[in-house]
């Protein structure tokens, strides 16, 4: 009879149980990962579970709530999301990079900004060239030495260009933000030129000359293969197309450059173009954006009594990322971090 009684109990418990579930089921169908502070639609990520979502109409806590419901002891619902409109120290930091296959991890260059390369999947396509535009001050010199200082650190060495100021100035200038890169330089990991001194073509008695894109690309590439180099930065790009032709003969002129430097096909290179205060231009001659493999637009605005840093990722070929905005902060001795998407802070 004791024995009737247990069955009974547990067959009780059981039905209990399964209608328990069947309720939450019901109450939570029309939950979408679209409605959730906690989904990125650009990269279909679930920033609580840290996994891909292949259906945003088919969550998958949903799925793990279900599956709980056999154990009493574990909670039958998860914590409700906080409020698009939470305190900006309550949002949650992006989670860490996930793990690729080793094919795609061949074929990409981390760009070592924290969040970046999680949503680009693993960062820039080896070999191509991505534009990096926004008005002084928005950092990007930050961005394009925080990806030198990621290669060399994954043993890929880097070139950079100075174009606006010499190139020992930069190197000072990296070292009072809290970046050592002197063993970096010593092992030829890093190699830091300026463009008066290092392409005299370029210049000839002081003055800008005309001269043919192939001689720069030449010039360029020589100093890249000294060290074997990965990874170039051309800091900004504007200046280096100097000439008194007009607009189409300058477009041109970076088409080809451009061409010359994919034509190795190891080198990623990073552009920087600044982009006049109080304009929608990306870059000066209008032709920067379209040869480049990626666009990443950074810039600063004010939200909600907060003047934050933003960067907009406008365009990225062969990388499913739908354009998107995020705020980022710059920290000494890290560099760039993103924050979360801007949508959160609004």
């Amino acid at each position: 009879m004791r024995e009737y009684v247990g069955v009974q109990l547990n067959e009780l418990r059981r039905a209990e149980i399964k209608e328990v579930g069947r309720m939450s089921s019901k109450r939570t169908s029309k939950r979408k990962c679209d409605d959730c502070v906690f989904f990125e639609p650009s990269s279909r990520l679930c920033l609580r579970l840290g996994i891909t979502v292949n259906n945003p109409s088919e969550p998958p806590c949903l799925k793990i709530t279900n599956s709980v419901m056999s154990s009493p002891s574990i909670p039958t619902t998860l914590p409700a999301p906080p409020s698009p409109r939470a305190r900006l120290e309550n949002i949650p930091s992006p989670p860490p990079v996930m793990e690729r296959p080793k094919m795609a991890e061949e074929n990409l260059a981390p760009t070592g900004i924290e969040g970046l390369d999680r949503i680009l999947g693993g960062g820039f396509i080896k070999g191509k060239t991505y534009l990096i535009a926004g008005e002084t001050g928005t950092g990007k010199t930050i961005f394009s030495l925080q990806f030198l200082i990621t290669g060399a650190k994954l043993g890929e060495p880097g070139v950079y260009l100075a174009i606006d100021e010499p190139a020992n100035h930069v190197i000072t200038g990296i070292k009072r933000f809290g970046w050592d890169v002197d063993p970096f330089i010593k092992k030829k990991l890093l190699l830091f030129l300026d463009m008066r001194g290092h392409f005299a073509k370029v210049y000839m008695k002081g003055e800008r000359i005309k001269i043919e894109p192939k001689h720069v690309a030449e010039g360029i590439l020589e100093y890249v293969e000294k060290i074997d180099a990965k990874r170039l930065v051309i800091d900004p790009i504007a200046p280096l197309m100097y000439s008194h032709q007009d607009v189409l003969w300058a477009r041109e002129y970076l088409r080809e450059l451009i061409f010359a430097l994919e034509k190795r096909g190891d080198i990623t290179t990073i552009m920087t173009s600044e982009i006049p205060t109080g304009t929608s231009n990306l870059s000066r001659f209008g032709v920067e954006e379209f040869l480049a493999t990626g666009i990443i637009v950074l810039g600063i605005e004010e939200i909600r009594g907060r003047v934050v840093r933003t960067m907009f990722i406008r365009k990225m070929r062969w990388c499913p990322v739908q354009p998107s905005k995020y705020i980022f902060r710059i920290e000494r001795g890290k560099g760039i971090i993103l924050e979360g998407p801007i949508e959160t802070y609004l």
